[in-house]
């Protein structure tokens, strides 16, 4: 899942402040020690999670982002849009900020767009204005790995989560393969020189494939109980096959040390399949997040959805 396009006055901020952040990547040395390790103030495990990527989620600057976030343990906001601010208010409180970004996909509502979109590939219909990435190509390995990721660390996440490194897993992408895993490999070298985490989401079997697994720390796994049907618009359960492949998934990355959370997307108001996503993923050990397909703050669980 993505975050939804940011709106343009917003846009336009964010390319401001990422052309900044690009200029004085430098500043990085803020967050580190004088051996070049990072300092985190992370509280794990997390006991909650909140997978805070969408619209609203990051309104009204660092104290209004700290009072709406701050009870979760673990928190996965936009990391283009996310100020450095907004994340040390966070991180303060004792909250592990993880910054999204997409590797399998190239956005159009991007700070950096215009300078990686000469690797799109085809369009992706269930988003509007985003092109599966031809991450074969070293130039876009260089420009996420060694320009976008690095600036946005630099913000004092405590790490990234990676999104739509499943993208492989289709034939039509099998090609990507081998250029996804060197791209992640890359961003995991990163992370873990300045002690940070690496999360990635779904694709289970394209972790797998690639020999990923002792590269991540985390992983999500999306529409394990209840999801968003795109081509009839409406949440449904999900099929009985692919809720115990999920449930398995889950339980082997929980098995092999990893930290594991689930998201289930269901309509405002079902308070039973809530429940039944919540009862899902802490049956394996993940820490639970169900929201709207947009994963906008006016889903925002309140309180924090906790095993029991």
């Amino acid at each position: 899942m993505k975050p939804v396009p940011p709106v343009r006055n917003t846009l336009i901020r964010v390319r401001s402040l990422l052309r900044i952040a690009l200029a004085t990547a430098a500043c990085a040395a803020l967050t580190l020690t004088a051996h070049g390790a990072a300092t985190p103030v992370r509280s794990l495990p997390a006991t909650t999670f909140a997978f805070a990527i969408g619209n609203g989620n990051l309104a009204g600057g660092p104290a209004a982002v700290s009072a709406r976030l701050g009870g979760f343990g673990l928190v996965v906001v936009d990391g283009e849009l996310a100020t450095a601010a907004e994340v040390a208010a966070l991180r303060a409180g004792g909250v592990t900020v993880l910054a999204y970004l997409s590797v399998g996909t190239i956005e159009r509502w991007r700070g950096w767009y215009d300078d990686v979109r000469r690797y799109r590939l085809g369009a992706w219909r269930d988003w509007e204005d985003e092109w599966f990435a031809d991450v074969s190509r070293a130039g876009l390995r260089r420009e996420l790995a060694g320009r976008i990721a690095p600036a946005i660390l630099a913000k004092g996440f405590d790490g990234l989560f990676l999104d739509n490194v499943d993208m492989i897993e289709t034939r039509n992408h099998a090609s990507q393969r081998p250029g996804m895993r060197k791209l992640v490999l890359a961003l995991s070298g990163l992370a873990h020189a300045e002690g940070r985490l690496l999360f990635t989401q779904n694709g289970a079997w394209g972790l797998r494939k690639l020999g990923l697994n002792g590269a991540i720390d985390g992983w999500n796994r999306e529409d394990v109980t209840w999801t968003y049907d795109f081509d009839h618009r409406r949440y449904v359960r999900s099929r009985p096959g692919a809720r115990r492949a999920a449930l398995r998934e889950l339980a082997a990355f929980r098995d092999r040390g990893l930290i594991t959370t689930a998201a289930n997307y269901t309509r405002a108001g079902d308070a039973a399949a809530v429940r039944e996503s919540v009862a899902d993923a802490c049956s394996v050990g993940a820490l639970p997040y169900v929201g709207d397909i947009g994963l906008t703050a006016k889903r925002l669980p309140d309180p924090p959805l906790i095993c029991p």
